[in-house]
């Protein structure tokens, strides 16, 4: 392991290694047939499965290296791989392998008057740099959709995961091997320096086509305020769950209860609760009771607090903070139109949800937010590239160019035009 290293002129020559070797791995493999990615990705699920004891001893090392560092809850629960996490993924490479291969699909194709026949066809984007914190999970998911794509990958884990996804990027590379396939088409940068991440966001003398960060929003903002290369992120999930008047009680609470509940470190987990006025006899305080009782801490708007007092008073600040942790902030709103202007003065534009029967209600939630995901009758926690069939995702994106929600296989491709002619001149 070269974590040791610090002087700047070993991580540069260590980066640019490490880039030259990515593009000309991206280079080879733009026409590695389907079946060789195929080949090689089930080859790493097997891998990982072979090796799971190797990779929980190394994920063993990195809680031990964070222990007493009063971390959050959430943080640690990403860093945790356990004996049932080990096992989901390697099916989600599985998953991943038996999508159907994105590139050379043709998107669009029609036929001009001259007879000039016009094809959009998907192309790998490159190579894809990504950087993450403290999710070692993300090595196998974001190595596997980026081979699946066609691109090869710089993956830079967080220090604090460092032994976590060096033993998962073994696996990998075998995977490689076993198909035949560039062993740099997957690399883990393999030192501590915070001097690596500020190489990769320089794009690494042009090697680097797109970076997708995935961490916490300071780790982001840097990405975004320093990066030479477009970048596939989001700053925070600051998601709203909006209970109608016409929602079903016991389908509300279930659902507020899990969108919250289930893992408060995701970043689809629910940091806001909007409740219509309508509904605040029969809706409210079973909510928030259910919430109570799960463990979560209610922070209350004034309005709330008139009809139950007791909660701790909601600030300004909680309407604009992704707690990931066992909190949530709660508000009576105006009916729909009410829920509408919160959500889009606060939002992230990352998942938002509407619990009612009403269609029309239903109707206005779905034109009038313009955040990335949507949900109508179900847990904010879906958000993700996995639970949309897409095997997994690499992150998802809150930003409106290229892609847009879970960034999965289709969404690490580009495109080119293929036009075909007899013999055409252009007058």
């Amino acid at each position: 392991m070269l974590d040791t290293l610090s002087p700047v002129e070993d991580v540069d020559a260590i980066m640019g290694q490490i880039g030259r070797n990515a593009k000309a791995a991206g280079r080879e493999l733009a026409t590695v047939t389907a079946e060789a990615k195929t080949l090689a990705l089930r080859a790493m699920a097997d891998e990982i499965i072979a090796h799971k004891s190797e990779i929980l001893e190394a994920n063993t090392k990195d809680l031990r290296s964070v222990a007493g560092k009063d971390l959050l809850p959430s943080f640690i629960d990403r860093l945790t791989l356990t004996d049932k996490g080990v096992e989901a993924m390697a099916s989600a490479v599985r998953e991943i392998a038996d999508l159907k291969d994105p590139v050379g699909d043709v998107i669009a194709a029609w036929d001009r008057p001259n007879g000039l026949k016009i094809e959009r066809v998907r192309t790998p984007l490159g190579v894809i740099g990504v950087i993450y914190e403290s999710r070692p999970n993300v090595t196998a998911d974001a190595g596997a959709l980026c081979l699946k794509a066609g691109n090869a990958v710089i993956l830079r884990g967080g220090s604090d995961s460092l032994h976590s996804s060096q033993a998962i990027g073994l696996c990998l590379t075998a995977g490689l091997k076993a198909a035949g396939l560039p062993e740099h088409a997957i690399q883990i940068v393999p030192i501590r320096d915070r001097g690596a991440v500020g190489a990769m966001l320089s794009g690494l003398d042009g090697a680097i086509d797109v970076i997708v960060p995935r961490g916490g929003r300071s780790l982001v903002a840097r990405v975004q305020n320093e990066a030479r290369v477009p970048v596939f992120a989001h700053l925070e999930g600051i998601c709203h769950i909006y209970v109608d008047g016409s929602a079903d009680l016991d389908m509300a609470r279930r659902i507020v209860v899990n969108a919250k509940m289930r893992r408060t470190g995701v970043c689809g987990a629910a940091e806001t609760l909007l409740i219509d006025s309508a509904a605040i006899g029969g809706l409210l305080m079973p909510i928030l009771e259910a919430l109570t009782d799960a463990g979560c801490e209610i922070r209350a708007s004034s309005a709330v607090l008139k009809v139950f007092p007791g909660f701790k008073p909601a600030t300004e600040e909680d309407w604009r903070t992704e707690y990931l942790d066992a909190v949530i902030s709660v508000a009576i709103v105006d009916g729909i139109s009410g829920a509408i202007r919160h959500i889009n003065t606060y939002s992230s534009s990352h998942t938002e949800a509407v619990i009612a029967q009403d269609p029309t209600v239903v109707a206005r939630f779905f034109n009038e937010i313009d955040s990335a995901i949507l949900l109508h009758n179900a847990s904010t926690q879906f958000a993700d590239g996995g639970e949309f069939g897409m095997g997994g995702e690499i992150g998802i994106s809150t930003g409106k160019m290229h892609a847009r929600g879970p960034v999965g296989v289709e969404q690490l491709t580009s495109f080119k035009y293929r036009v075909h002619g007899t013999g055409q001149i252009r007058p």
